[in-house]
């Protein structure tokens, strides 16, 4: 009965050890985006993870070594503090150059359903149906125009060089737009980001500014008689049956936030 009746004070401190430090066999494994959010959380406090503006992480195999974070501080006078995380704790903290968040550009934590692990897995998915080859992946989660949490995966090759870019919504895992795939695009043909015909886009329905799940590709050349009419129709074709089994991926990634904070 003795053994049995451990003290709960030390079993809290023993945790609260294994929350701020990793094993050296864990360590080897790299975090999540999920995982260093708790890092931050527990570093700070828990209220922090309600106020992530960002978090991203370069060069991912398929998880980047280094998170950094970056936290609205409203106790410093509006500022902006950027911690990075690194094998499993704080590996620095500090003032961020980046100018405070405008109100709702923090990240609405509570509807995040989608780690960095799953929306690597949707990117590989594209990746896959585009043919597009690629060695590494850099991850950047924020909020969209319209205050929705959004993976930006952009996926290199061995060289380091981007090979293409894909949005995925962080709560519903639906892919909104892709950057140099499916079009025959390079990254260079795309960086200007410019939009489908708005006339088009009246015709099929869509509302302006939220042509969710639309490659986004230049009509230049694309007239019922262009040379790249057939090339982008197609194109856009393969592009939509890919969302489409991308959504259907969901189901097996999808990972509430909410409930993995809780644990």
């Amino acid at each position: 009965m003795r053994e049995s009746g451990c003290s709960v004070s030390r079993m809290w401190r023993t945790l609260a050890a294994l929350a701020l430090f990793v094993t050296p066999a864990l360590a080897q494994e790299r975090l999540t985006a999920y995982d260093a959010l708790r890092v931050v959380g527990v570093h700070i406090n828990r209220d922090a993870v309600n106020h992530v503006i960002s978090i991203t992480g370069t060069h991912g195999d398929p998880q980047p070594e280094t998170w950094r974070v970056l936290i609205d501080d409203r106790r410093g006078n509006g500022g902006v503090r950027e911690i990075q995380v690194r094998n499993g704790q704080v590996a620095s903290e500090r003032p961020s150059s980046v100018v405070g968040s405008s109100e709702g550009a923090t990240i609405k934590t509570a509807r995040l359903n989608l780690d960095s692990s799953g929306a690597f897995q949707v990117a590989s998915h594209i990746a896959e149906k585009s043919g597009t080859r690629f060695d590494s992946a850099s991850y950047t989660l924020r909020t969209d125009q319209h205050g929705d949490p959004v993976w930006i995966v952009t996926l290199h090759a061995a060289n380091g060089q981007p090979v293409g870019t894909i949005h995925i919504g962080a709560n519903r895992g639906n892919v909104t737009r892709t950057e140099g795939m499916f079009a025959g695009a390079t990254m260079a043909d795309v960086q200007t980001e410019p939009e489908v015909s708005r006339e088009r886009r009246h015709d099929e329905g869509e509302e302006e500014g939220h042509d969710e799940g639309e490659e986004e590709v230049s009509d230049e050349g694309e007239g019922e008689h262009g040379p790249l009419y057939g090339v982008r129709h197609r194109m856009r074709g393969y592009f939509r049956r890919a969302q489409d089994e991308a959504s259907g991926m969901f189901d097996r990634v999808r990972r509430s936030f909410s409930d993995y904070i809780s644990r």
